[in-house]
């Protein structure tokens, strides 16, 4: 999930576990010989995924679905998905696993299966100048500037533990980050790492995340339950990305910055 997908994310959940019946899925030896891997992304998450001058899919997801078919030694066949569509093309076998902010929960588990996590999306605070905090609870006081934008899920929780900062409230990201930069305000907090391209527009700034985040949520990638042939590859396909330096080779191109809170290289993950 991304920004402001929070607030739609139950009904999307709702409607993904619905809205297609379980579908045999390709095996791992099957991909290989059909000689493509079919792959979901949403091109509405730039920039993980967006549609570029040519009208085609372009971002971090595609980059790394090529980088997992490389590995394979099969050819990469992009399939454009909205947030609501993750689940049901896999279940339906539309495509052999997807991506596009996938995060990992013990409901949606019990649909499909996933593979150790690709990136994460930590809710949590950029300053500009200054002393950083350790953590968010220490901003709870009238000098905290807060910028954010209207309808996103960080309002509500501003204005719910933080009822004594001050809060300028904008139309969307990229005024938020001018906001900041120009120094209308001095905070933000939302999932840092989607403000890390707009953020490199203001060279002269100095941003700072806190070390402590609001939350982090694991995103992986998603496969048709039982489908351990090709979840197993995955997940070793993900870890040798992740080793190799390629997923934040990949990640500091796409986002602008390195991941803000990194995937510890621990089995639990």
């Amino acid at each position: 999930m991304l920004k402001s997908a929070w607030v739609a994310a139950a009904g999307f959940l709702a409607t993904a576990l619905l809205a297609a019946p379980p579908s045999e899925a390709r095996s791992l030896d099957a991909i290989i010989k059909s000689g493509s891997i079919r792959v979901g992304v949403n091109p509405t998450l730039p920039p993980l995924g967006t549609y570029d001058d040519k009208n085609e899919i372009s971002g971090f997801d595609v980059e790394y679905a090529k980088e997992i078919a490389d590995k394979l030694g099969v050819k990469l066949e992009v399939v454009s998905v909205g947030s609501p569509d993750r689940i049901p093309f896999v279940t339906s076998d539309r495509v052999d696993f997807v991506l596009g902010g996938m995060t990992r929960n013990s409901e949606r588990a019990k649909v499909i299966d996933f593979t150790v996590p690709v990136y994460t999306e930590g809710l949590s605070v950029l300053q500009t100048g200054g002393t950083k905090p350790k953590s968010w609870n220490e901003l709870n006081t009238p000098d905290t500037k807060l910028v954010e934008v209207r309808g996103t899920t960080p309002v509500s929780f501003i204005k719910e533990t933080l009822p004594k900062a001050q809060l300028t409230l904008l139309d969307n990201y990229p005024d938020a980050v001018r906001a900041l930069a120009q120094g209308r305000g001095n905070t933000i907090i939302d999932v840092v790492d989607y403000l890390g391209s707009y953020t490199k527009t203001y060279t002269g700034v100095e941003w700072q995340v806190t070390s402590m985040p609001v939350d982090v949520d694991y995103d992986c990638m998603g496969v048709a339950k039982g489908n351990s042939s090709l979840k197993d590859w995955l997940d070793i396909a993900a870890f040798e990305l992740e080793r190799s330096g390629k997923r934040g080779e990949l990640w500091k191109k796409w986002f602008g910055l390195d991941m803000t809170y990194p995937i510890p290289l621990n089995p639990y993950f």
